[in-house]
């Protein structure tokens, strides 16, 4: 079984991206009373990457960055490994040669080496390393810190692998622009710059905008410097680019619409637009569309996805949706005369009052599994067909494989499109967001054991019942996992710091970073928590007075 969608289900031939060149960069911070700055400059009008973008000191990495010369003109930390010292050398000249500010050791101390920075030779053609092994100096990259890593995103044709340094300003140096690919240096506060960004009076590139966004959280250099030296050095960003408001987007991995364009763009390309559409079925590959149900809501996004996994003539439709005549009504013209099932994950009223008029509409039969004793009477599920665990549906070329997954509902089952690493998770993982567990049906033991699962099945993508597709399917799962082990350890230290309490004492402690307003649906959760833990030999109630304590 694969984990990787088939090549020739993508909607659009494979483009090769052009190749990253690799770059550097280097942030100068420096301490004010309103917090740390960052010093940037603007771009020539007529550079040929960006122009007119207010940037940070940097440029492609040059080969005698990795010279023997560079080398022997160096201070550096033991824990630079050869490709970063490159990169770090390469963004120690570019910061000189853009801006005249050196960074270096040597006799006589900062003022020293501020007075000879004004004396160097900033040309292109002359040789930095040269010149400062001539006056006994050795520059400083044991000063600078990795930050981050971009890699420019697929669908522009001049692109950059760039890593970003960090480093304080050397005392006594000013700035002074080459006048040639960069003009006006400037020191900005990050939040300050995101403002004009915003405003459209401070243009700045994606990465750019990203970067002044962490530095913005930081109240001081040292807080960066820090927060630099401890991290890894392994991320790496690529930005993917879609439509948004008749306007072309782009959006990081830790944003909600990259991994529906991973999916549906893997090599770049702006052609998918992340706006939700509820009139129009949604491409995302050659075999699996998508219709968004007109219900959005706080417990629905934007919407209930129904898909439709197939081709014509041969259709499964996953999750009709509400009762809703238009939305059902499009779904049956999408499909035409061609359905061959119609399966419910499980019967919550946004997932499965679609399926009786889809059917009347078709005459495909309802597929799914019974819904249990403890489900809500009023939206009682009783499928033509029932689903077992495991059992295969095929549609066209695809095979749908059966995966029950208690836990949001006993009866939830969730599928997956063996030949593509595809899994449709209903309910059971969302974009955005996490699931509800209910009790009585809803079962917290059920849902971790059901995500355990999940996370030994082979796929990549996750195509959820409300929000958008998500790339890297296993990470999600483990993340989801550690969230709610992560609340119940909340819970049992609510019941610490109270001695035991009621649900709604222990609510307030419990989901202290959850909004207020989103309490008594908190409580339905907090309850699958408790009852976890009543079960595991953790924690007892007293059916009398409803408070929960340690036994």
């Amino acid at each position: 079984m694969s984990t990787r969608v088939r090549s020739e289900k993508l909607l659009q031939d494979g483009i090769e991206p052009a190749p990253a060149r690799p770059a550097a960069t280097l942030l100068l911070l420096r301490d004010t009373g309103e917090g740390p700055q960052v010093l940037m400059t603007r771009r020539s009008p007529n550079a040929s990457f960006a122009p007119g973008a207010y940037v940070f000191p940097g440029g492609t990495v040059a080969a005698r960055d990795a010279s023997t010369r560079a080398r022997d003109a160096t201070r550096i930390r033991d824990d630079l490994g050869s490709e970063l010292l490159t990169h770090a050398t390469a963004a120690v000249r570019e910061a000189f040669e853009e801006l005249g500010i050196l960074l270096a050791h040597g006799a006589g101390g900062a003022a020293a080496v501020a007075a000879l920075a004004r004396r160097l030779d900033r040309g292109r053609e002359a040789d930095l390393f040269a010149q400062v092994a001539d006056h006994g100096l050795r520059l400083a990259l044991d000063e600078l810190h990795w930050l981050s890593r971009w890699i420019t995103d697929r669908d522009i044709p001049k692109r950059f692998d760039t890593h970003f340094f960090v480093a304080r300003m050397p005392e006594g140096q000013e700035p002074v622009a080459d006048e040639d690919e960069q003009f006006a240096p400037t020191w900005v506060n990050p939040a300050q710059g995101l403002a004009q960004h915003a405003s459209g009076s401070f243009r700045m590139m994606f990465p750019t905008v990203r970067t002044l966004r962490e530095l913005a959280g930081f109240r001081s250099v040292d807080e960066i410097l820090q927060h630099s030296r401890a991290q890894p050095r392994t991320r790496a960003s690529c930005p993917r680019a879609g439509w948004s408001d008749g306007k072309i987007a782009r959006f990081g991995e830790d944003e909600l619409p990259y991994g529906e364009l991973e999916l549906v763009a893997p090599r770049g390309g702006v052609r998918h637009s992340v706006d939700w559409q509820y009139e129009s079925v949604v491409p995302l590959l050659r075999h699996v569309h998508r219709l968004t149900a007109p219900n959005p809501g706080r417990m629905t996004g934007p919407g209930t996805n129904s898909y439709a996994i197939g081709e014509p003539g041969d259709w499964i439709v996953i999750d009709p949706g509400p009762d809703d005549a238009a939305h059902v009504a499009r779904l049956a013209a999408f499909v035409g005369d061609g359905l061959k099932a119609i399966v419910c994950t499980h019967a919550h009223p946004d997932h499965a009052p679609g399926a009786a008029p889809l059917q009347r509409l078709t005459g495909a039969p309802i597929l799914g599994r019974p819904s249990g004793p403890d489900f809500d009477p009023a939206w009682t599920f009783r499928p033509d067909v029932t689903l077992e665990d495991g059992a295969r549906l095929r549609a066209a070329d695809s095979t749908l494989r059966v995966l029950h997954t208690p836990g949001h509902a006993g009866h939830h089952v969730c599928l997956l499109l063996e030949e593509d690493g595809l899994l449709f998770s209903g309910d059971h993982v969302l974009c955005g967001s996490t699931t509800v567990i209910d009790p009585p049906d809803g079962d917290m033991r059920a849902y971790v054991a059901s995500l355990e699962r999940l996370a030994a099945e082979p796929f990549e993508f996750i195509l959820p019942a409300h929000g958008y597709a998500m790339s890297r399917g296993k990470t999600e799962i483990a993340r989801l996992i550690a969230h709610r082990m992560a609340r119940e350890a909340k819970v049992v230290g609510a019941l610490e710091r109270l001695g035991g309490g009621t649900l709604g004492e222990l609510v307030v402690r419990a989901y202290d970073d959850v909004d207020p307003l989103l309490h008594p649906v908190a409580l339905r959760s907090l309850t699958a928590h408790l009852l976890k833990l009543r079960d595991e030999g953790r924690a007892v109630v007293d059916e009398a007075t409803g408070r929960w304590d340690f036994p």
